[in-house]
């Protein structure tokens, strides 16, 4: 700065340039190291300039910003106090949110990034991070008022009020009405449930997998977990939840793993199945075939061939039932795809079609037996009345269907 204002002052248009290579050192913080003397920084800018390293860099200590600033370990602590107590409380509430999902230390520290001393110092003061939120709620504010009060989600504070609940108590609280049949119908997703995501699903649609297929504390495993419905579900339900997604979003869903299930791979021996515990019950809601390819990443499955798509679920349904227990039950939840948009019912193909007994012909040979089928339609509203107008005039029969197919292992 002080070289640019002097070319400056005398007309300069050009200066020369050197280049650094820095190495992964702050460059805010090379600046002030390098100003000549650091009392050539005012106060506020050696206040900010440690304020902006921390920003960027949450693991640097404040003597390693001090060092560099020119100011003393206690100083550069009290420039960065209330920052550094807004990143504890958030390292808090991702350990909160991991550790009651059942996530083990060791993955939560190699997720966060920490280390296990620090993530086991955090969890101690877990009874203490609950008090206020706690104390809140008894005071008559609304789940959502203590949500935003405090910067939980939803989920998290609903399993919070509904530890040790009954299931059937917790549908009753959470407001969902408990389908008694096989047909489940849901005009919309539950907003408290999961992130805007492409193919998102209902919350309540998970709720009554776990109500009738799983028990409280059950381990839950959802290897393509997307916008977090099963991972927020699982929390209001008190089952544990181990999950994998190929988009990675660190800060929203630090509870759910980075993994990329390479087609080409088809062994996938490097994944968290690959330890001793194995999950009580799979919930696998992939990327629908062509439905909206366009909005997933282009490694989607949701944009392979007809043929490649179906020899993926062939390899994952072996691999599944291969890295499972015997009692480990799967939830597979899918929908018929015609590619019925501009063709009449009478001349589609079955060639081009993917339907329910299409998914069972790979399901049963891969080691999995039905046990179940569930209806779970989509809504017919997305269809409006101009769409639903020119398609019956062309006579072209539209899909509203989606299954959910429950199975168990063969003996």
């Amino acid at each position: 700065m002080h070289r640019w204002k002097a070319h400056k002052e005398v007309g300069s248009t050009a200066m020369p340039v050197i280049i650094k290579e820095l190495k992964g050192m702050d460059p805010l913080l090379y600046a002030a190291k390098m100003a000549i003397g650091p009392r050539q920084l005012t106060e506020k800018e050696t206040r900010s300039t440690a304020r902006r390293a921390f920003q960027n860099n949450p693991r640097l200590t404040a003597a390693e910003i001090g060092k560099l600033i020119g100011r003393t370990r206690q100083t550069t602590t009290n420039y960065i106090a209330d920052l550094k107590a807004i990143q504890n409380i958030s390292l808090d509430l991702k350990i909160w949110r991991m550790n009651r999902l059942g996530i083990p230390q060791e993955r939560i520290a190699k997720r966060l990034e920490e280390t296990r001393d620090v993530i086991r110092s955090h969890l101690g003061k877990m009874l203490n991070l609950t008090k206020s939120p706690n104390s809140d709620l008894v005071s008559g504010l609304t789940i959502p008022q203590v949500a935003v009060k405090h910067g939980w989600s939803e989920p998290m504070l609903w399993s919070l009020v509904l530890e040790g609940k009954a299931d059937k108590t917790r549908f009753k609280e959470l407001g969902w009405g408990l389908r008694t049949w096989d047909v489940w119908n849901y005009n919309d997703c539950d907003p408290r449930f999961g992130d805007d995501w492409p193919g998102r699903i209902p919350g309540q649609m998970i709720g009554h997998i776990l109500f009738y297929f799983s028990n409280p504390n059950d381990l839950i495993f959802d290897p393509m977990a997307g916008g977090g419905v099963t991972e927020d579900t699982c929390l209001a339900l008190g089952r544990r939840c181990w999950s994998l997604d190929m988009e990675d979003h660190p800060d929203q869903r630090p509870e759910i793993e980075p993994y990329y299930w390479d087609i080409k791979n088809k062994t996938w021996d490097d994944t968290i199945l690959a330890g001793k515990e194995k999950p009580d019950l799979i919930i696998f809601d992939p990327p629908y075939f062509q439905k909206k390819a366009d909005c997933y990443a282009k490694e989607s499955i949701a944009g392979l061939s007809r043929i490649e798509y179906l020899e993926f679920l062939n390899h994952f349904f072996i691999f599944l039932k291969k890295n499972t227990k015997k009692t480990t039950r799967l939830a597979f939840i899918n929908a018929d795809w015609r590619n019925f948009q501009s063709c009449p019912a009478l001349e589609e193909e079955a060639k081009n079609a993917i339907l329910l007994t299409d998914y069972y012909k790979i399901l049963e040979p891969s080691g999995w037996e039905l046990t179940h089928i569930i209806q779970a339609p989509l809504s017919s509203e997305r269809f409006n009345a101009i769409t639903v107008d020119a398609m019956q005039d062309k006579k072209i029969l539209g899909i509203i269907t989606r299954y959910i197919l429950l199975l168990k292992q063969k003996n």
